[in-house]
């Protein structure tokens, strides 16, 4: 039995994980490489490996003829008289094996053997690595930051590097060499140097995947992502819908003292994350997905993919958010086009008043498409408000000044009318000092 090749195959399959099959046949090539070197040819030449013991034997096919003169090739014939030394019932046009001494091969023939092998196994090995990152393309996996290459980045992942290149960067994240990271794999390119792995930070399933890892409920089925909708390194929206009715999804995303939202928070270096519910309605879905502003009606339209929502005034500049983003995030959480005016504007623009609709026939339209009045979004938001900033240059949310010739309608339930609450004072610096106090608590990092 030859040891020593056992040993050397057991620890290059345990290692690389390269099966021994693979590497028999590598042998088997390298013999048969070793022989083309030295015979000049190796198309009768035939070699055996027993899987058990390791032990090999290389021989050639070579067909007897009656004397050494009638051998034309001495590497396809052999002579009935040499023939007779190695089998005493050899005859004249039998075939014959004659056993090959790999000792006999020179230096170059031994070389080249030894290249073949060793190409295999490297082979092998970029295909055994190529097949396990291929196998988690698009999913999380955690690496360690390597270096800077300019403005990339190249991170290990444990048998391979992967690239974290400037497009997939969150702005303002920065990080240091031996730093552990969680990155998503976008995809992952067989090449003749190896894998080649792209990675991400900035890609949306990042956060699904790091909900699902951390959230048991998500993870079983019972808790399912519907949407997600990410501005990287700042907000993150999200809609979870429940299959089982015993089951609320937020709370389970959230966890209890927002131990699981704060895991991923912290993860996303400190990315705020709203999660809300998700709804079959439309009406119902954008009044959540506009958390944490309070919806006076929404009229959506499932066929166009638009939306009209009226607001409060003093809740207009936290319904379009910091720069728009609030609107921004809920049109991509739902897939609708949102058109966000206050009740003061909404008095004369046609399609945010109820009488638009009733005088065109759409006495079906709020239970078929959702109208909702005084409502309030439900869903959570994990971090300090951002505050309420000038929103003009948001698309589609109008222009934001008192329209001409407003006048307060005689009764509150008129279109436009909005009744004050009881007790309600205008604060003195308009909706900037507004705290929101609604059904969506907010939870500081």
């Amino acid at each position: 039995m030859n040891k020593e090749l056992m040993e050397a195959l057991d620890i290059l399959e345990r290692e690389k994980e390269i099966s021994k099959e693979t590497l028999f046949e590598a042998i088997e090539n390298s013999l048969l490489t070793a022989c083309k070197n030295h015979f000049g040819k190796a198309d009768n030449v035939r070699v055996e490996i027993d899987r058990e013991t390791c032990d090999f034997l290389v021989y050639a096919e070579k067909e007897v003829m009656p004397a050494a003169e009638d051998v034309e090739d001495p590497v396809l014939q052999i002579s009935l008289e040499d023939a007779r030394e190695i089998s005493s019932m050899a005859r004249v046009g039998d075939m014959i094996h004659v056993e090959i001494k790999s000792k006999e091969f020179g230096r170059i023939a031994t070389q080249n053997a030894k290249n073949v092998i060793l190409q295999k196994i490297r082979e092998e090995e970029r295909s055994v690595i190529y097949n396990q990152y291929y196998e988690k393309e698009k999913d999380v996996v955690t690496g360690v930051v390597q270096r800077h290459l300019g403005k990339n980045i190249s991170i290990n992942l444990g048998k391979a590097d992967a690239m974290l290149s400037e497009s997939e960067q969150v702005k303002g994240e920065f990080f240091r060499p031996t730093e552990r990271i969680k990155v998503y794999i976008l995809e992952v390119k067989n090449t003749p140097k190896g894998p080649r792995i792209n990675v991400s930070r900035t890609h949306p399933e990042l956060v699904k995947r790091l909900f699902e890892s951390e959230v048991t409920e998500i993870k079983d089925g019972t808790v399912e992502i519907k949407s997600i909708a990410r501005e990287a390194g700042s907000r993150t929206k999200i809609a979870v819908w429940s299959h089982n009715p015993n089951v609320d999804p937020v709370g389970a995303c959230v966890g209890m003292n927002g131990a699981r939202v704060n895991a991923i928070v912290d993860e996303l270096r400190g990315e705020k994350i709203d999660i809300v519910n998700w709804d079959d309605n439309p009406g119902n879905l954008i009044q959540n997905a506009l958390s944490p502003a309070k919806i006076v009606a929404v009229f959506a339209d499932p066929d166009e993919k638009t939306a009209k929502v009226v607001v409060p005034d003093y809740q207009l500049s936290l319904a379009i958010g910091k720069e728009g983003q609030n609107a921004r995030l809920a049109a991509r959480l739902t897939g609708y086009k949102i058109d966000i005016k206050s009740e003061t504007q909404a008095k004369d623009a046609p399609g945010f008043r109820y009488e638009d609709y009733l005088e065109d026939d759409y006495g079906e339209y709020e239970e078929e498409y959702g109208e909702y009045e005084d409502g309030e979004a439900e869903g959570y938001e994990y971090s300090e408000d951002e505050g309420l900033t000038d929103t003009a240059g948001y698309e589609g949310s109008g222009d934001y000044s008192e329209a001409e010739g407003y006048e307060e309608p005689e009764e509150p339930g008129e279109a436009g009318g909005y009744e004050e609450p009881e007790g309600y004072e205008e604060p003195e610096d308009g909706a900037e000092e507004y705290e929101e106090e609604g059904d969506a608590p907010t939870y500081e990092e």
